[in-house]
């Protein structure tokens, strides 16, 4: 679900993966204009969602550009998500981000909602904010956390001091 010319293909596909296969998810990304609306339709159908923010420059009549306003919208589009988890809408919503003021934002709704912890489910990538990921798990709430693999899952992946790095995610 990367750049913003391939949404439409991996939603139809989604949708006709999910009515075999209902324990299968997806990724939408925050930054785009038309995420809340894709998050509506594809209630009917009781999905999962893995929201993140978007990495793309996409152009501005498809993404927002501002990092304030993303942050803003990727809050109000999880809000909405776990609200429907809770209503049985959406099967499991799954949060990536690395932000620690979003994430304590998305709890602090979640406790003022009177959403349980454990429905609640942070993930963050392998060797970025592992003192978060500890605080989140020892105070209850679900944190998951992404190994990359294979050759191509960072494509900007190369070696420095015999260490690989991968880009402008993460140093291992």
């Amino acid at each position: 679900m990367e750049a913003s010319g391939y949404v439409d293909a991996t939603l139809r596909i989604y949708a006709r993966l999910l009515a075999d296969y209902p324990n299968s998810g997806i990724c939408l990304q925050a930054y785009l204009h038309r995420t809340a609306a894709d998050i509506e339709s594809l209630s009917q159908m009781k999905p999962t969602i893995r929201l993140v923010k978007g990495a793309y420059a996409e152009p501005p009549d498809v993404a927002i550009r501002n990092k304030k306003a993303i942050n803003t919208n990727y809050l109000l589009l999880a809000q909405d998500l776990l609200r429907q988890q809770v209503r049985g809408n959406v099967r499991r919503a799954a949060f990536a981000t690395h932000d620690p003021v979003l994430i304590r934002d998305i709890t602090d709704f979640a406790t003022a909602d009177g959403i349980a912890r454990k429905e609640v489910e942070v993930q963050m990538l392998y060797g970025i904010q592992r003192a978060e990921q500890e605080r989140l798990a020892s105070g209850g709430w679900r944190s998951g956390v992404l190994i990359a693999y294979g050759d191509y899952w960072y494509p900007c992946a190369g070696w420095r001091n015999d260490r690989q790095i991968f880009g402008y995610c993460c140093e291992i």
